[in-house]
């Protein structure tokens, strides 16, 4: 999965590539002390939707490159930021939708997961089966 970001006025969008198992520890305790979220329970709030969370998540990726920026120094209105799934990762969900959901559901989301694959960036760090973007 990535964290794009793409504020008002850039040329081109920043993507990071976000895999929760992948983060630092003391980005982790950072994150959950910003959140008060346990990691578990912020990896599944960045996939739900919580600005709290997804700001929390592109300050981390920020610092990286911008040690001295600040948590209050980051805002964003919210078509600047998405998470977007990779080809695997895609792929991945299409089968588990392919083996669970049944009738008109079923092919409706895999019309939408299918196009989708067709548009999805291929990362070459992808070998063999993607793991989903939540912490065990």
């Amino acid at each position: 999965m990535y964290l794009v970001y793409s504020p008002e006025g850039s040329d081109e969008p920043k993507r990071w590539r976000y895999n929760p198992r992948k983060i630092m520890a003391a980005e982790r305790e950072n994150i959950e002390r910003i959140t008060s979220h346990n990691w578990s329970a912020f990896t599944k709030q960045v996939i739900e939707g919580s600005s709290l969370c997804r700001r929390a998540l592109l300050f981390t990726f920020l610092k990286r490159e911008h040690p001295g920026i600040k948590f209050d120094d980051v805002d964003f209105a919210w078509d600047e930021l998405t998470l977007e799934y990779s080809k695997a990762e895609l792929i991945e969900l299409r089968a588990g939708v392919a083996e669970n959901a049944s009738g008109d559901e079923r092919a409706a989301i895999l019309a939408k997961l299918d196009a989708e694959i067709a548009e999805a960036y291929e990362d070459p760090e992808d070998e063999g089966k993607a793991s989903l973007p939540v912490a065990d």
